[in-house]
């Protein structure tokens, strides 16, 4: 966290950055508010930026994610952060049955709600993501709109957590 804390504004914001995927607004918004005592205080900070932006700003941070086994991840053009995280679900190594359900899920779940299925795949595995993923497709779209940030917001805190630990 010291580092964190004492890196230039534009070297945190870098660093930071990729906390949310594709989102480096969200660390540009807590920069100033250092130093944080610690992750869970610039975890904070982070989600109050969110939930303070506009309801369009929550859309393009839930759209910024990738589908679960989509088109990305098959051309390897996923950030580290989510090739890692779909791996460690089991979604990389996944059996050809599971991931056609799974893709066909994305489609129906875009389809429906005009957004990727988002779920912390690090603290699921591939038939759970599949449960979830058919059990979310009966919400609305203000409830998947929680949900999704909710994920988010999970997501985000184990990234915080690895590069705390990893600096």
């Amino acid at each position: 966290m010291a580092e964190l804390n004492t890196l230039p504004r534009a070297d945190f914001i870098q660093k930071a950055g990729s906390i949310f995927e594709h989102s480096p607004w969200i660390a540009e918004a807590v920069a100033d508010r250092r130093p944080f005592s610690d992750v869970n205080a610039l975890h904070s900070a982070m989600i109050l930026a969110i939930t303070s932006a506009a309801a369009a700003q929550h859309l393009a941070l839930i759209r910024a994610h990738p589908d679960l086994a989509g088109r990305l991840a098959s051309q390897k053009l996923l950030t580290p952060e989510s090739s890692r995280e779909q791996a460690a679900a089991g979604i990389t190594q996944g059996d050809p049955a599971s991931l056609a359900q799974m893709t066909a899920l994305n489609e129906a779940y875009r389809s429906r709600f005009g957004f990727p299925f988002v779920i912390c795949a690090r603290l699921n595995n591939v038939s759970t993501i599949i449960s979830a993923m058919t059990l979310r497709l009966t919400h609305s779209s203000d409830e998947e709109i929680s949900a999704a940030l909710e994920e988010i917001f999970q997501i985000a805190l184990l990234r915080l957590d690895d590069m705390v630990t990893e600096a």
